[in-house]
């Protein structure tokens, strides 16, 4: 029988992974805009129960890590799966949304960002280093890309990351989000129990998903 052979290219934005597979003796493809990327797996920070769509970049990058290209790289994947643990799955989700801004006008920005969900969020400049306060402090945080990161810290549950993702991509000075959606795409959940898979395949999360 014979048998085919597939050449596999890997690549990866993670400098952590880019490290392990440096020791590993293992190849890695340089990314660019133009690849075609067969299959793509990333850890999300936090996945919406049912529509599957996920929050990347709550933690501070390291090296030339992007959430710009991070994105680029999944939303370009012919298949997607995500990994979490399974308190990172949730019906009721809580906590950040990281938004990339133009340094220009930036609190004008955070102050639109902030009226879009005011009462249910605050909205802060990440600093480089440690914690600085709402503003950033003397040092905030500035991408590869020359941009800032605003955090909107929720204070209550978040009804929809869909709908914050479109309400945030209608303001002039936000750049890009960390919300990410994408159809079709799995999500690998690890439990003390073992693993389990869902997609969103089905039709209740697609109408999820166009809502």
């Amino acid at each position: 029988m014979a048998h085919q052979c597939y050449s596999v290219q890997p690549s990866t934005l993670s400098v952590a992974s880019a490290n392990e597979a440096a020791v590993a003796g293992i190849p890695l493809d340089q990314y660019q805009d133009t690849s075609q990327i067969d299959f793509a797996f990333d850890d999300a920070d936090i996945i919406e129960e049912g529509t599957l769509v996920a929050v990347i970049g709550r933690q501070q990058p390291k090296g030339d890590e992007s959430i710009i290209q991070e994105k680029s790289v999944l939303n370009a994947a012919d298949k997607l799966v995500f990994m979490v643990s399974e308190n990172q799955y949730k019906g009721v989700l809580d906590g950040s949304v990281p938004v990339l801004v133009q340094p220009v006008n930036w609190m004008e920005t955070a102050e639109e960002i902030d009226d879009l969900f005011i009462g249910d969020a605050e909205v802060w400049r990440r600093a480089s280093i440690g914690l600085a306060g709402p503003l950033g402090g003397d040092f905030p945080l500035v991408t590869k890309e020359g941009h800032h990161v605003l955090d909107i810290i929720f204070t209550s549950p978040i009804p929809s990351l869909a709908k914050v993702a479109e309400s945030l991509g209608k303001l002039d000075g936000v750049v890009d989000h960390g919300v990410v959606s994408k159809f079709p795409c799995a999500v690998v959940i690890a439990s003390e129990s073992g693993l389990s898979t869902v997609d969103n395949l089905s039709a209740n999360a697609a109408e999820g998903l166009q809502s």
